[in-house]
């Protein structure tokens, strides 16, 4: 890259009328360079933490349906106690969810305002003056989403095929085993945990599993409203 192509471009590089940014010399320019690759390995290490509870999921489901589908006479329970599990997981995901969110946030942040004029030759400074939002964010840190927002992404990215596969794997035990359901007074029968009516199990199933599509949908209406018609999140948020 020519000089007037780098950073000897930056620092011709003004505020806008009315904003606080200032020229980014060679040196500051190196520490933001700094700053951007230490971003990069935190939303890293948090990347691999949300891989973790995504896997223990996968694992948990899979135990689950081998000893469900070990044999005819198998209990379908375990199929229902691994539901459960994997929502504990799912909470655990969506608060680390919330600090991985921080670093991403903030490499998009500079990706954005930063690198991309660079490589683009347009030397022109976020109107919003995105120094300044990005220092703010450094002074006083916070999350940029709520944890519901926040499970709603893993359940859309992740949990929400998770969440389908048990639920077919529960209906399609109850369904062939021991033998093909011939009556739907057999179904709630088979459904029947104990002295819990099948009906009552199959209700809660429908209340569970509606609740995380809903609130899938929930999430992604916020992050479209506030990301617009662009696929993914950008920015800090």
């Amino acid at each position: 890259m020519s000089e007037s192509g780098g950073a000897a471009g930056w620092r011709d590089w003004k505020s806008p009328p009315g904003g606080t940014g200032h020229e980014f010399d060679a040196a500051e320019i190196g520490a933001l360079a700094h700053l951007y690759r230490g971003e990069v390995y935190r939303s890293t290490i948090w990347r691999t933490r949300l891989d973790a509870t995504t896997n223990w999921s996968v694992v948990t489901l899979g135990l689950a349906l081998s000893i469900a589908y070990a044999s005819p006479d198998a209990s379908a329970l375990p199929l229902l106690l691994v539901g459960l599990l994997i929502a504990m997981f799912l909470i655990l995901e969506s608060r680390r969810y919330r600090y991985f969110n921080v670093w991403r946030a903030r490499c998009r942040w500079i990706e954005t305002n930063f690198y991309a004029p660079l490589l683009l030759r347009s030397h022109k400074p976020d109107p919003g003056a995105w120094q300044d939002v990005l220092a703010q964010d450094y002074l006083t840190p916070q999350y940029h989403i709520s944890f519901w927002r926040s499970m709603g992404r893993r359940i859309r990215r992740n949990y929400g095929y998770i969440f389908a596969f048990q639920a077919l794997a529960y209906v399609g035990k109850i369904i062939i085993h021991p033998t093909p359901l011939g009556t739907g007074e057999e179904l709630f029968a088979r459904a029947a945990v104990g002295p819990i009516p099948g009906a009552a199990v199959l209700a809660f199933g429908v209340a569970f599993h509606g609740a995380w599509a809903a609130l899938a949908i929930w999430s992604r209406r916020l992050d479209r409203a506030k990301h617009g018609a662009r696929e993914g999140v950008t920015g800090m948020g």
